[in-house]
């Protein structure tokens, strides 16, 4: 079965191969020699689907309503792109060859303040047929021989209201970005019939631009047109309480975030710790060594507020971070997946499918969290005296979530929303990929889960919905573009690029950027935004979350503590551009290091338009770019929904200290239900 469902997929992408222009009744941007014998194929064919994106539409409501056939003024109107929508491409050797019958659903984003004279809601403007199926919208690639090549209709009726002609697809390999601009808005028969103007039909009313971020489903190694390899990739937007995809080697992720606590508080501030449930997503054993041995995960623990505008979605910040725990001895439990403790050592490691809990108080344990600074996140390196406590004392907030009162306080946060973060770092799974590197999991160890807060001095959270798994907090940003972005694959991690204009009154557009460092080593130390000639900004912003304060054997440069100074805003004639000091001015700088993610915003009188945003690192690496939207000139903006990345080669990351032989671990009994052991201190 599973080789004639392989056969069923080969045989088109290689008809499709055969033709430079196959796959699209418009032409297809990024144009390469097919082999003449398309069975003599080879090179890498990838089937890729929607992670993301966005589609702006310009219509001309004089013409769609009937009242003037001249053209007037378009009115804009943009939308979200459904995450993991199925619309298909098929990439050769990184190529477009071009796209399959499949669709992407529009989720409309209303302005935060509309135009003068405009109705609130985006649907009241349309002509009624159109305004009552405007939620449900989708962009649907038609059949081969269909006379249009995509149509915008009703996905629960299935009624088309335009066809699209004149666009043209381009995808950029390195960032994995297919756009589709130029397309003309026709109106079609049955719209214009239900219209009561036939002879509207084919009118142009509008034009349509999409950008959206892909991802592979299914890659195929071919050679000589011979299928030697297929892999099914998990998707990158896959979150939920669904038991996940299970994955070659050792795969920590966070499988659960019961609750979350105070803990206590010290002045303006208060101390938190959330619970986490860590399960094992591969098919082996995840080594699980308490310290000294330096073999097991660590544990970060975030917290995030959305609020802003009237939708109390304009922004997304981190208002807090733990110190980290160290793991262990793992319990073997089924939170997860079925619990397969054959051939494993149970307690020393977590097993395949195999959960393991951690309550908030033990991860809120002061004497059992060890600095961040110790850790490279993207080996999961360590040394043995990473979590030494010796020197100082606690208090109230010491090494837990640190948060202002402030930020957490009902009365000065009415409609925020909050999410919780955790993040596991082993060293195993590095080990891993680096003997089998076809099969790294190090990239998906971030889960988050929303909380509702009460309380203005003192605080209670209750969980809002279910933990959405392997994705970090940041993806929770409701109506930006966030991507992912690797800047040295193989040498150092991964961080994101967070964007959202918005409008909120006339001839004001607010900017708001959001960089999120997952686990690269070398940080980021400045974040810079072009402008357009003659271009005004105002309210020059930026957040990032505290940071501890200094602790005898905490990692930092003798011990100092990073900095919290902010970052000093910059403008010229053509930029506006955030830093903090380099590497060599302040090794303890106020950089954009892991688990963390720093906020940079302001006012602007142009609309958004696509551009690149500079990005440079702390400690190594050359700049790079990355695409955003910001106020470049004058016009009618365009979505950029995933960024242009322009890696550089750079060095590896300084090596960390190598760990120490692992001891022998204690066993203990398990009774039901398992207590948790009280790790040495």
């Amino acid at each position: 079965m599973l080789k004639k469902a392989l056969t069923a997929f080969i045989l088109p992408c290689l008809f499709l191969l055969s033709s430079p222009d196959a796959g699209s009744a418009n032409a297809v941007a990024q144009k390469q020699k097919s082999p003449d014998n398309p069975n003599e194929a080879t090179g890498i064919l990838q089937k890729m689907i929607v992670e993301s994106g966005t589609a702006t539409m310009e219509l001309d409501l004089n013409r769609l309503n009937g009242i003037s056939v001249a053209p007037q003024k378009q009115d804009q109107m943009r939308f979200d792109i459904a995450t993991d929508s199925f619309f298909s491409v098929l990439i050769f050797n990184d190529i477009l060859r071009g796209p399959e019958p499949g669709s992407m659903a529009l989720i409309p984003v209303e302005a935060a303040v509309p135009a003068a004279g405009a109705s609130v809601s985006q649907a009241t403007r349309l002509p009624l047929q159109l305004g009552a199926s405007f939620k449900q919208l989708t962009i649907e690639k038609l059949p081969s021989g269909e006379q249009f090549d995509l149509a915008v209709r009703d996905a629960k009726t299935g009624f088309v209201f335009f066809n699209i002609e004149g666009h043209q697809y381009d995808y950029d390999a390195g960032a994995q970005l297919l756009t589709i601009n130029g397309g003309r808005l026709t109106m079609s028969r049955d719209f214009a019939n239900a219209l009561g103007r036939p002879s509207d039909v084919g009118g142009v009313v509008g034009k349509i631009s999409i950008g959206t971020a892909m991802q592979p489903v299914e890659i195929n190694e071919l050679a000589n047109g011979e299928l030697k390899a297929v892999t099914m990739p998990p998707l990158h937007g896959a979150a939920g309480v669904q038991a996940p995809t299970a994955t070659h080697g050792p795969d920590v992720i966070v499988g659960d975030l019961p609750n979350l606590q105070q803990f206590g508080s010290v002045g303006t501030q208060v101390g938190l710790a959330v619970a986490t449930t860590s399960c094992n997503n591969g098919d082996q054993p995840l080594d699980w060594f308490q310290l000294p041995d330096t073999d097991h995960p660590v544990i970060p623990q975030n917290l995030y507020r959305m609020a802003g505008g009237t939708e109390n979605t304009e922004r997304f910040e981190q208002i807090g971070q733990s110190w980290l725990k160290h793991a262990f001895f793992a319990l073997e439990d089924t939170v997860c997946s079925t619990c397969n403790t054959n051939n494993c050592q149970t307690g020393s490691h977590l097993c395949p499918g195999c959960s393991d809990p951690y309550s908030a108080n033990l991860n809120g344990d002061q004497n059992q969290i060890g600095s961040r600074a110790w850790v490279n996140p993207f080996t999961g390196n360590f040394p043995s005296t990473a979590n030494e406590h010796g020197g100082h004392s606690h208090n109230g907030v010491s090494h837990r979530i640190l948060v202002e009162v402030d930020d957490l306080n009902t009365t000065l946060n009415q409609g925020a929303s909050y999410f919780a973060e955790a993040q596991y770092v082993t060293p195993h799974e590095y080990a891993w990929c680096q003997t089998h590197p076809t099969e790294c999991n190090m990239f998906n160890n971030a889960s988050y889960r929303k909380y509702n807060v009460s309380g203005t001095t003192n605080f209670s959270f209750n969980p809002d919905g279910d933990t959405a798994r392997m994705q970090p907090a940041i993806r929770a940003w409701t109506g930006a573009t966030v991507n992912r972005i690797e800047p040295d694959p193989g040498n150092d991690g991964i961080w994101f690029m967070g964007y959202k204009v918005t409008n909120p009154s006339a001839g004001v557009w607010h900017y708001e950027y959001a960089l999120f460092n997952e686990n690269l080593d070398r940080a980021i130390q400045s974040f810079s935004v072009p402008l357009g000639p003659g271009v005004n900004i105002s309210n020059v912003g930026f957040h990032a979350p505290p940071q501890h304060p200094g602790w005898a054997n905490d990692g930092t440069f003798n011990s100092q503590g990073y900095s919290s100074t902010p970052w000093t805003p910059t403008q010229t004639a053509n930029s506006l551009t955030w830093n903090c000091d380099t590497f060599a001015q302040n090794q303890n700088a106020n950089a954009i290091r892991w688990g963390t993610l720093y906020n940079f915003r302001f006012d602007a009188d142009q609309p958004p338009q696509a551009t690149s945003a500079a990005v440079d690192f702390f400690k190594t690496g050359s700049p790079m770019t990355v695409a955003i939207q910001a106020p470049v000139q004058g016009g009618t903006p365009t979505p950029t929904p995933t960024p242009t990345v322009t890696p550089t080669p750079t060095p590896t990351p300084t090596p960390r200290p190598t760990p120490t032989p692992r001891t022998t671990p204690i066993p203990r009994s398990r009774p039901t239900p398992p207590p948790r052991p009280t790790p040495p201190h």
